[in-house]
C-alpha cells in the first residue's frame, strides 16, 4: 500500500465537549472520556470538530481544551484539531495556533454561509495550507455548509499543497470518491465522514473515518474495518450490518444531541449541551436506548 501524506489511523472520533449543569467545560469527565476513547479504538481524536458543539465555544475555550486533551493524551494516540471557518483569516490564524498548541494536523471545513465558488473554496485552503507546515485535512460536508467541494478542486489543491493531506468527505455520493481517488495523488487518504458509508467508501479506496458511532462502539469498528482490509467482507459486512441500527439512531437529531444522551446511558459523561441545540426528550431517549441496549458496552 502507498504511504500515506499523513496517517492518522482508521478511526479518528470526532469527540463531543462534555459540560456541566452551568455549561462550563466538564474536564473530569472530558479526562475520563478521552481515556475511554484509547481504550476502545480510536486511532486519532479530534478536537474542537463540530462534533464538539464549536459553533458555541469561544476559541480561548477550543484552546485550553486542547491543551487539557493533548496532556492526558500524552503521546498514545494522535489529536487533530478543528481549525476551519468561513473566514480565510481566521481559519489561518486558527491554524497557526493549532501547530503551536502541538497538533498533530488540522481538519479544516469548507467555508459555511457564505457559500464560496470553487475557485473562492481553492483559494481559501491554499491560504491556509501555506499558513503552516501542519497536515490538513479537507472537510466537505454540503449539507452544513451549503455547497459541494468538488472532486477537481480537491484535486488540485491536493497536487499543489503537499501537506493537504487528506479529505473527510461527508456526501451519501459515491460516485464522488471514485472521482476523488482517480484524480487526487495515490498518497492522499479519503476519510468517510458518516459511519453507516465506511464500508461503502472503504470499498472505493477510502482508508477509514472520521466517527462519532466509536464513543461507544469504537471495538466493533475497529473489528469491521480490520475484516473488511484483510479480505473477510462477509464478516466486515455483518459488523456493519449489526451497527447500522445505531449509525442511525445518532443522527436522529442535531449531531451531537444523540451521542451525548447515549454517553450519558452508558454512564460516561453528562447529555447537557449548549444552545440552540437541546437534550432529547423522553420519548426519543426511549428510541434511543431501545437500539442502545442491543449493543454491548457497559450500561449503568
Amino acid at each position: 500500500m502507498t504511504n500515506l501524506r499523513y496517517n492518522a489511523g482508521e478511526i479518528i472520533t470526532a469527540m463531543v465537549t462534555p459540560f456541566k449543569k452551568d455549561l462550563s467545560i466538564d474536564y473530569p469527565s472530558l479526562e475520563k472520556l478521552v481515556n475511554h476513547l484509547i481504550n476502545t479504538g480510536s486511532d486519532a481524536i479530534l478536537v474542537a470538530g463540530t462534533t464538539g458543539e464549536t459553533p458555541t465555544l469561544s476559541h480561548d475555550e477550543e484552546y485550553e481544551m486542547f491543551r487539557f486533551v493533548k496532556k492526558t493524551v500524552n503521546g498514545r494516540v494522535k489529536i487533530i484539531m478543528g481549525a476551519g471557518s468561513n473566514s480565510t483569516e481566521t481559519a489561518v490564524t486558527s491554524s497557526i495556533k493549532a501547530k503551536e498548541l502541538g497538533a498533530d494536523a488540522i481538519l479544516s471545513v469548507v467555508p459555511y454561509y457564505n457559500k464560496p465558488s470553487q475557485k473562492g473554496m481553492y483559494e481559501h485552503f491554499s491560504e491556509v495550507a501555506k499558513s503552516v507546515d501542519l497536515p490538513v485535512i479537507l472537510y466537505n460536508i454540503p449539507g452544513r455548509t451549503g455547497v459541494n467541494m468538488l472532486p477537481v478542486t480537491i484535486a488540485k489543491l491536493a497536487n499543489e499543497h503537499k501537506n493537504i493531506a487528506a479529505v473527510k468527505q461527508s456526501n451519501s455520493d459515491l460516485d464522488l470518491i471514485s472521482d476523488i481517488k482517480s484524480l487526487c495523488p495515490d498518497d492522499f487518504a479519503i476519510y468517510s465522514g458518516d459511519d453507516s458509508l465506511t464500508i461503502p467508501m472503504m470499498s472505493l479506496g477510502a482508508h477509514g473515518v472520521i466517527s462519532v458511532a466509536s464513543h461507544l462502539v469504537g471495538n466493533d469498528m475497529k473489528k469491521m474495518i480490520n475484516a473488511f482490509k484483510s479480505g473477510k467482507v462477509q464478516e466486515a459486512l455483518d459488523i456493519h450490518i449489526k451497527l447500522y441500527p445505531l449509525f442511525r439512531k445518532l443522527f436522529m437529531a442535531p449531531n451531537p444531541v444523540p451521542v451525548k444522551a447515549a454517553l450519558k446511558y452508558a454512564g460516561i459523561i453528562e447529555e447537557f449541551v449548549r444552545k440552540p441545540l437541546v437534550v432529547l426528550d423522553d420519548e426519543e431517549k426511549q428510541q434511543l436506548f431501545s437500539v442502545l441496549d442491543k449493543y454491548s458496552f457497559t450500561v449503568k
